[in-house]
């Protein structure tokens, strides 16, 4: 079976009409969203009628989480105070803007999807907003994998697209609790065998950040095991023009056409923001 995984389409109607028809003509059996439908990009309606038409499977990005919930990150969860600003602009007019229907759908989406030993998720398997980026610590990345229960965990939420292997090991779990007389003993000291685990990020559809401006996506083939990451041209500079003609900050069609973040990175990027 084909399995073709998109992520973070962003509003980003033209992205995801090249992307759909690349997936077609890989002769995908199933397609599966990793999230962010909304945010940033100036078509969040039509990306998710267009989505919910295909019934295509999606799990819930940060972004969809924000609309529903409310924006209630605070500064630490930007790379920087520009970042956090023009983040609060692009909640404000999706926020605005969509319709009640589309509300809806991000609501009643999932956290996590599975498909025997794949587990799909936006930002991790712990929460929406943590990024795994390709060069995490590699016993972090491991854990994360394993707290899928999977053998292949599919992500997004960083828009740089990478495959990154974990090697099979051994991890040796050992804890120690005090007891009232002052020594302590060993309640849990075991070692665990993992077999190889890979992390997939699909980059992203609507707002690339690896360097260029083309759509990125992921195909997946079960039969040989094989992962193949794609990148689709399309007409971005249509895109561009929506955003400035919507209203939007005119950095997001500067980014889009450079394929670039266009902020300092997160020095930590696991951190989540727990207000």
């Amino acid at each position: 079976m084909k399995i073709a995984v998109i992520s973070c389409i962003h509003g980003n109607y033209e992205a995801l009409n090249a992307v759909l028809s690349d997936i077609d003509a890989q002769n995908a059996d199933k397609i599966y969203c990793l999230g962010d439908l909304v945010g940033y990009g100036p078509h969040p309606n039509a990306v998710v009628e267009m989505i919910r038409s295909l019934d295509i499977p999606t799990c819930q990005g940060c972004w969809d989480e924000d609309i529903v919930e409310g924006l209630n990150a605070c500064e630490c969860s930007y790379p920087s105070v520009l970042a956090e600003k023009r983040g609060r602009l692009a909640h404000e007019w999706t926020n605005q803007v969509i319709h009640p229907e589309t509300r809806s759908f991000l609501a009643d989406l999932p956290f996590s999807l599975r498909e025997d030993n794949l587990c799909f998720v936006h930002g991790s398997p712990h929460n929406q907003h943590e990024y795994l980026m390709p060069g995490m610590d590699a016993f972090v990345a491991m854990e994360r994998v394993m707290a899928a229960g999977a053998d292949i965990l599919f992500c997004g939420h960083t828009h740089i697209p990478y495959v990154r292997t974990l090697d099979s090991g051994q991890l040796h779990i050992k804890v120690q609790m005090a007891q009232p007389n002052g020594q302590s003993q060993i309640v849990t000291d075991r070692t665990v065998t993992t077999p190889l685990k890979r992390i997939v990020n699909a980059g992203s559809v609507g707002e690339p950040r690896h360097g260029r401006p083309n759509a990125t996506y992921v195909m997946y083939d079960t039969n040989c095991d094989r992962i193949t990451l794609r990148e689709v041209e399309y007409n971005y500079q249509k895109t561009c023009a929506d955003i400035i003609e919507k209203g939007l900050p005119a950095i997001f069609a500067w980014r889009l056409a450079r394929g670039l973040e266009f902020a300092e990175r997160a020095d930590d990027p696991t951190h989540i923001c727990e207000r």
